[in-house]
């Protein structure tokens, strides 16, 4: 593995100091009277900026190319006393990391299935992801987030990195809309709640999804008419190979139905370390699916409905239907929702008249997974320690004590059984490690 990111530079007759973090992304460090750095970070997101970074790159007079222990014993000289730099966004060098030997991984996932990892190290900033990534290059790499959407096999035999980046930065805010950077290892349900708490609308829909927000966009979660897609403004991610912290906007993280690119063409290939949402203190309301005016109207929900109480009804259908990890261990929904052709939905709806279905693009047809596994017969089965939960057929669940192999059995034979029954082959949403 070649790292060639972080690059470092000091402009000669100054003493500013540059990393190089990519193509685009460079951060400075500008002297202060005698003792201080004034630390700034700038994306080439034009033309000009961009041959900025191209000329430091080449290193070309008067740009010198510093080794980093030659630039790390320059900005030593001086501590930094002002910078407001995006969640995670430290450059170089690492915090003190080190990789803790046959770590437990079950506890970090919220199915809870028993595993280890070879070595794993808690990731809080750009540059430990990348000393990670230089350190133990032998080991296969695996990315944890809020372990929500996995399960686990067997031992994980390489490096783990957990991500642990935190912080909430407001970037733009034009009076009603604003843009916010979020470390991708902030929860994803504690995010959403800041946001609304902060009078930032348009999540309100995806509140109490399990898991962290670096995980957010690889899956393009969704739920009740919204997903990340929608409120997405773009994500920073370190290639695993390079090193290279590049910008992905909605177009290249080329976002489908509970998919990105991070799961198809660039899958392994980069560590997502903050996500970056469009959100309006106005925006609209999403309120079109019936549970939601239910629960909205059971409340004595009027026109005056905020985007605060359809955040907690959301929670509290949520709640009434699916079980929390912290008591019964499960990753939500197991199994996506099938996207079927017109001519194959109508096969199955004259055989089953009462098939829940939703319209989808292209003149497809959502059907409602839920409701296949049910009507299959499967919902409350229980098959030792696991089964399937009985207040929502499409959730697996760990009663305690059940391996990854055993769990993804049962849901083979779901799998099968829908197929045999409706035609339909399922699709797991999560992810399956060591399979």
């Amino acid at each position: 593995m070649s790292m060639d990111f972080p690059q470092f530079r000091k402009l000669e007759g100054a003493q500013n100091l540059y990393v190089i973090e990519g193509p685009k992304h460079v951060t400075e460090w500008q002297p202060m009277g005698k003792s201080n750095w004034v630390m700034h970070q700038h994306f080439a997101s034009d033309y000009p900026r961009y041959q900025w970074v191209t000329e430091l790159l080449q290193g070309e007079d008067p740009v010198r190319i510093l080794t980093a222990d030659a630039w790390e014993q320059l900005r030593s000289e001086r501590s930094v006393t002002s910078a407001d730099p995006a969640p995670g966004r430290t450059p170089w060098p690492p915090t003190p990391s080190s990789w803790r030997e046959e770590a437990p991984v079950g506890p970090l996932t919220t199915f809870g299935a028993a595993a280890h990892a070879q070595c794993l190290a808690e990731m809080a900033s750009d540059a430990d992801v990348r000393w990670a990534l230089q350190d133990r290059v032998e080991l296969p790499l695996m990315v944890l987030g809020g372990g929500s959407n996995l399960l686990m096999h067997q031992d994980w035999a390489g490096r783990m990195l957990h991500m642990n980046i935190r912080g909430v930065q407001k970037i733009a805010d034009d009076g009603d809309a604003v843009e916010v950077v979020v470390g991708a290892g902030e929860s994803w349900h504690g995010w959403v709640m800041h946001a609304l708490d902060a009078g930032w609308n348009g999540l309100e829909n995806l509140a109490l999804i399990p898991g962290s927000v670096g995980a957010s966009p690889m899956q393009n979660i969704g739920a009740y008419g919204v997903e990340v897609k929608d409120r997405f403004a773009w994500l920073e991610a370190i290639h695993r190979d390079t090193g290279a912290l590049e910008r992905f906007d909605s177009k290249r993280c080329a976002f489908g139905y509970r998919d990105s690119v991070f799961k198809q063409a660039e899958k392994d290939k980069w560590v997502i370390v903050r996500v970056a949402f469009s959100l309006e203190r106005t925006a609209p309301l999403n309120t079109q699916y019936g549970a939601i005016q239910s629960e909205l109207q059971s409340r004595g929900g009027d026109h005056d409905t905020t985007h605060r109480q359809v955040a907690e009804a959301v929670i509290t259908i949520r709640q009434s239907k699916l079980p929390d990890p912290s008591e019964i261990g499960n990753a939500g929904s197991f199994f996506k929702n099938p996207v079927v052709s017109r001519d194959a939905f109508e096969r199955i709806q004259r055989n089953h008249p009462e098939v829940a279905h939703y319209p989808a693009p292209e003149g497809r047809v959502k059907l409602a997974a839920g409701w296949l596994i049910d009507r299959a017969g499967w919902k409350g089965h229980r098959r030792g320690t696991c089964g399937v939960h009985d207040g929502q057929a499409l959730v697996l669940v760990n009663y305690g004590g059940a391996t990854g192999a055993e769990i993804w059995a049962l849901a083979l034979d779901i799998m099968e059984d829908v197929e045999g029954k409706y035609g339909v082959r399922l699709e797991p949403e999560v992810n399956q490690i060591g399979l």
